[in-house]
């Protein structure tokens, strides 16, 4: 019997010839990441682990990009503890304010997450590299003290289902539209601890954004990993931004799952996600006269540059709704150039949106947009559950940027055909 790509991922970095579901395994790790919230932590369990120096100061992520720039004396402080301990391990990839972006954008971005890798992070949303071909999960931060230490971290191999997506995409779906169908067709733990592999000729005809999404939002299903096998869009896509080898995996042809699913994409519509489950979706159609107070378009799901120029297309000429917030929050630092330099920015700006600098502040209620009672949002986030956004008693709805960017205009969740048309 054959292996999966992430069996083959887990197994080399074990030093083994095949690992199975259930195995208990350590594995090296190419990289080992830490954010303003997780990081705090696992540097005082680190410090208790009593070893002087981290495994491999190039190997060694820390991003500041929750609650900052510091909204606050505590936000400063934790953001402080992280600085302080870069510059005392001399670490390597150390992404401060005007050089950040949100973490698992910028990753990518920069090379330090390539096929073939194994990486954790102490943050959920990992799970977004195994869009590149890599086994990527997240980790607490006791974990991440010890991947720090050691450059490894001990796992169990899981078990994977495989997802196949057929047909073409509709006009306005897009690789987040997949996800959240997905999603609500098996639940918050239809993929508990499980390797989802993500393929199908709409996978195919997916951009690195929109694979990237996918994969971003595994953790949703209760996902250990999320993954798409490499192909030319993925060595497009590292070519240039690789800082050093990779090695392409695939599955084998006689690889074993636990499940397969099919889908016929051609029967899907934009989807959106009602409070408070991101499994608790519904099709475009289907939505109904939901009025709006706040529309956030950015997030480490969907602020990438295509994400940006669908929501500007939308949003050129047109005004957002007087009754809306609308915040637009580019996730890198390039993306924000970008963003300017396409002449993006001017649209945002004549459409009365705020653009914020690089930070995922809305998306967990920490700041730029945080929700009174009784307040909803429609975001490009991933999660949605009470609370997320602000008060217990908002509401927060999850959908892709061109719904979110039509949204705005009209205060109310709308189909993008209501703003541009359905030509």
């Amino acid at each position: 019997m054959g292996m999966t790509i992430t069996e083959k991922i887990l197994a080399v970095h074990a030093g083994k010839e095949k690992v199975k579901p259930g195995e208990l395994i350590n594995i090296n790790l190419d990289l080992v990441l830490g954010n303003d919230v997780t990081a705090p932590i696992a540097i005082r369990e680190f410090k208790k682990i009593g070893v002087g120096k981290v495994f491999n100061v190039d190997k060694v992520a820390l991003v500041p990009d929750h609650y900052t720039p510091n909204k606050d004396i505590k936000s400063a402080e934790q953001a402080k503890i992280m600085r302080d301990f870069a510059k005392e391990q001399e670490i390597t990839n150390y992404f401060e304010i005007g050089r950040m972006g949100i973490e698992h954008a910028l990753l990518p971005e920069l090379g330090l997450v390539l096929p073939g890798d194994a990486i954790i992070g102490a943050d959920s949303h990992t799970c977004t590299y195994g869009a590149l071909g890599a086994f990527s999960t997240g980790v607490g931060s006791t974990d991440l003290a010890a991947g720090m230490a050691t450059g490894e971290v001990w796992l169990k191999v899981p078990s994977t289902i495989k997802f196949v997506y057929k047909g073409k995409l509709n006009k306005w779906v897009s690789g987040k539209d997949l996800i959240l169908y997905t999603i609500g067709k098996i639940g918050v733990d239809g993929a508990l601890y499980k390797s989802m592999e993500f393929t199908g000729e709409a996978i195919s005809s997916l951009s690195m954004e929109g694979r990237l999404t996918m994969a971003n939002m595994a953790i949703e299903a209760g996902g250990k990993n999320g993954i798409i096998e490499p192909d030319e869009t993925t060595l497009e896509y590292v070519r240039g931004r690789a800082k050093r080898d990779f090695k392409i995996y695939k599955s084998d042809n006689d690889a074993e799952y636990e499940r397969v699913y099919e889908y016929d994409v051609s029967g899907i519509e934009p989807q959106v996600a009602f409070p408070h489950l991101p499994s608790n979706t519904r099709g475009i159609s289907e939505v109904g006269d939901i009025k709006i107070d706040q529309v956030v378009i950015g997030s480490c799901t969907n602020g990438r540059i295509e994400d940006l120029r669908v929501a500007a297309k939308i949003l050129k000429g047109q005004k957002v709704c007087k009754n809306v917030r609308l915040i637009v929050i580019p996730a890198t630092q390039k993306i924000y150039k970008q963003v300017v330099d396409e002449g993006l920015m001017d649209i945002f700006i004549d459409a009365e949106a705020a653009v914020s600098t690089p930070t995922c502040g809305p998306c967990l209620g920490g700041h730029m947009g945080v929700l009174a009672e009784g307040e909803r949002a429609l975001a490009t986030t991933n999660r949605n559950f009470v609370g997320r956004m602000g008060h217990p008693k908002s509401e927060v709805y999850l959908c892709n940027p061109a719904v979110a960017a039509a949204s705005a205009i009209l205060g109310r969740i709308v189909s993008p055909d209501e703003i541009v048309g359905s030509g």
